[in-house]
């Protein structure tokens, strides 16, 4: 009769046992989401080398890269998707288009600030990104935002902060920073996009912002042509930097609270200056090593205990 004292283990009830699984295959996916923002970012932070070896204009830049971004997404549709390559544009058509304005808006509005304020300014402003997100998510999707995710994101501003102080220089220009403030609210405005229709594929959308963004620079540019020694570069910066950026960004943004996702993309301005030391032998300089060890160890860290606390997640007794 001693076994009839012993209290039933989730491994003898189905119910448990589907508790078990499903809090498993919920890490797993907040794992991946985690994963994928993460490797997005480390891709857009190489943009910097590439801009600097390429000799062609800003605009033409961009024209280009939306070209062969645009050529990679859409490739990558066609094979994942094959007949239904035209119904996925159709599924929230109205989502998508807005993301892509918004990712469009934010590639943009870079290339303009630039004319009026520091990159320094820019990316400290650019900061505010997930700030931005966490209050839109939560006001949008109530999704709650713990202290720690907002302790993570204030110590990964002063990051950037401590890393750009010698490059605050001069009065600046309000007009740069309310571009660069855009530019923060955009990409959070298209990541609580991405996160409110998780069951959708948001590669369409990302193809969109190609088309909108190479749209108004073909506009803008004084000429489309690029010399031969461009050429790779720019197929290389559209192809493999911003298109498989945004195809990982836009699966993984899916899977994890929209804050921690434009916190994770926090790690591009933290590792650019590292890319333009490894290529170019250009010393970043105390404040970018300190204040980029700062950014990435606060996202680490958060990342570690928040995995560490969802493993130690204890599975309600079944009674």
């Amino acid at each position: 009769m001693a076994s009839s004292q012993h209290s039933p283990s989730a491994a003898a009830h189905p119910s448990g046992s589907s508790l078990s699984a499903g809090h498993a295959a919920e890490r797993a996916q907040h794992l991946r989401g985690l994963l994928y923002c993460s490797l997005a970012a480390i891709i857009w932070s190489s943009g910097g080398v590439v801009v600097r070896t390429v000799g062609a204009g800003a605009w033409e830049i961009i024209f280009w890269r939306s070209v062969f971004a645009g050529l990679f997404l859409a490739g990558l549709l066609l094979v994942r998707e094959r007949r239904r390559f035209f119904k996925v544009f159709l599924e929230a058509p109205w989502a998508s288009i807005g993301m892509g304005l918004c990712f469009a808006t934010a590639s943009t509005c870079f290339v303009i600030a630039m004319e009026y304020t520091s990159v320094a300014k820019i990316l400290f402003l650019q900061g505010i990104s997930p700030f931005i997100a966490a209050i839109a998510s939560w006001l949008i999707l109530r999704e709650k935002v713990g202290s720690r995710t907002w302790g993570a994101m204030a110590v990964a501003l002063v990051g950037i902060g401590i890393m750009e102080i010698e490059s605050f220089e001069g009065s600046g220009s309000l007009i740069g920073d309310l571009l660069s403030i855009t530019i923060g609210a955009a990409f959070a405005i298209a990541t609580v996009i991405v996160r409110s229709n998780r069951k959708v594929r948001m590669i369409p959308a990302a193809f969109y912002a190609t088309v909108f963004a190479g749209t108004v620079a073909a506009t803008q540019a004084p000429t489309l042509a690029i010399s031969s020694h461009d050429l790779p570069y720019l197929f290389f910066f559209g192809f493999g930097q911003l298109g498989l950026g945004m195809a990982l960004y836009t699966s993984g943004a899916r899977h994890i609270p929209a804050a921690e996702a434009a916190l994770a993309a926090l790690l591009e301005p933290a590792l650019g200056p590292i890319w333009v030391w490894l290529v170019y032998a250009e010393n970043p300089g105390t404040y970018a090593i300190v204040g980029g060890a700062i950014l990435i160890g606060s996202l680490i860290l958060h990342s570690l205990y928040d995995l560490h606390a969802a493993g130690r997640r204890v599975v309600p007794p079944v009674v």
